[in-house]
């Protein structure tokens, strides 16, 4: 009976493709426009670290990353960012603490303030990544140019090609935009059949990623040791590694809401970010250099020893990184929770290698990450691509796809890294 109705169920009607190609150029607009703002923000944040990070501290004669020079430079961030969030038209945007990959359209007047934080968040070292705050603007800027200039398409129509042409970017493939959005799709009612709908994103995200790629040639492909013939063994390792990983990450999600609460009773930007500051200075003289900033940088290096360390300092830096990742989303900083969460998946990963040796660091890695981003976005997808990006592995998708299941039952139905407006989570 079953199968019957099945086999009577009506096609989704396709879309015809007239009504498709006026969207091509719209998709390829939107989608450089937004690889541009990526890109020009995070090179402008790359040479204020610089100064902040290199030549300020060879010139004062101080350690680059001596404990003192961490604390000031972190409480100096924390100032900064606070005046921009107290001040500035818009007050830098909504609480991140409140957003995700789907951002709200923002009005116009927010968006130089949200960009302003987000680059000083960046070049100060919270462990933080750009891209909730990049999409937010993308968003806002693509709707406000839409409205303008095409007033009858919809509005929903550019908040889409805005964040797909950013997740394109910033991952530098159109297939994390697909994903996304593919995945946002399925919990809604659309018309058309699924890749009617996935067609303009795919195209904003492939203009966003190769406008990226000519620009700034991103990569994930960690060049770990290559990773072939899986056995029964690494199935057990890839099971148990992201289930720790997602089990872990869980204990901050958890905390979110409840360190969130303490840094909104000091009711006051001012007060509430150089006081995130400190104690980002104050973990980062634990955890180190390698655990500032969004991380990717500092992936690559664990990623070119994966033997220089050992399961004890491993294990410090995923805890110290966890617990930095928290304490900034939590204090106001703008900011995303995907790349501070790859680091957190690498150097568990890498910790689960040093600790059995027979764990081969590729399966190690993604496995962390898989475990670590689950917990963290709640996306199976972004997840998934992530995880199998970081290693360039084929014949590490299908044990990834197996572990994703136990810790997907580990996550699914509790919170997420992500607040309502009173302060509870969402789950």
């Amino acid at each position: 009976m079953a199968q019957d109705t099945a086999q009577q169920a009506p096609a989704a009607p396709a879309t015809p493709a007239r009504k498709l190609l006026p969207l091509i150029l719209p998709a390829l607009v939107v989608g450089v426009m937004a690889s541009l703002i990526l890109v020009g923000v995070s090179s402008a944040a790359e040479e204020l670290q610089n100064v902040l990070w290199e030549d300020l501290p060879d010139a004062l004669g101080v350690g680059r990353y001596s404990v003192l020079w961490m604390f000031v430079v972190f409480t100096s961030t924390g100032v900064l960012v606070g005046l921009v969030v107290w001040k500035v038209p818009g007050h830098a945007g909504p609480d991140p603490a409140t957003t995700g990959l789907n951002a709200p359209v923002l009005p116009l007047a927010v968006l130089p303030g949200l960009l302003l934080a987000t680059g000083l968040m960046l070049a100060g070292g919270p462990s933080l990544g750009p891209e909730n705050p990049i999409i937010a603007v993308n968003v806002g800027l693509a709707f406000w140019l839409g409205r303008r200039f095409a007033p009858r398409a919809p509005g929903q129509l550019w908040v889409v090609l805005a964040e797909a042409a950013t997740i394109g970017a910033l991952f530098g493939t159109p297939v994390a935009a697909a994903l996304v959005v593919s995945e946002a799709l399925a919990g809604q009612r659309v018309r058309g059949a699924l890749w009617d709908n996935v067609f303009a994103p795919l195209a904003a995200g492939a203009a966003g990623a190769i406008t990226a790629d000519l620009l700034s040639h991103p990569s994930f492909d960690l060049h770990l040791p290559a990773f072939d013939h899986p056995g029964w063994g690494d199935l057990l390792a890839a099971l148990v590694v992201a289930c720790v990983a997602a089990l872990l990450t869980m204990c901050a999600v958890r905390a979110f809401p409840y360190v969130h609460g303490v840094f909104a009773w000091l009711r006051h930007p001012m007060l509430a970010l150089p006081a995130g500051g400190i104690m980002l200075g104050l973990l980062a003289a634990v955890g180190g250099h390698l655990t500032l900033f969004k991380g990717l940088d500092q992936v690559a290096e664990l990623a070119r020893d994966p033997d220089g360390w050992s399961a004890g300092q491993f294990a410090t830096l995923t805890v110290v990184k966890l617990a930095a990742l928290l304490v900034a989303a939590s204090c106001g900083f703008r900011g995303g929770r995907i790349f501070p969460a790859v680091f957190v998946g690498t150097s568990l990963g890498l910790c689960a290698h040093a600790l059995v040796p027979d764990v081969p660091p590729a399966l190690g890695v993604a496995c962390g990450v898989l475990g670590v981003l689950l917990a963290i976005t709640r996306q199976g997808w972004v997840s998934l691509f992530t995880a199998a990006v970081l290693t360039a592995s084929p014949a590490i998708v299908s044990l990834l796809c197996v572990a994703s299941l136990p810790a997907w039952l580990l996550v699914t139905g509790r919170p997420q890294m992500q607040l309502r407006a009173d302060g509870t989570s969402v789950t």
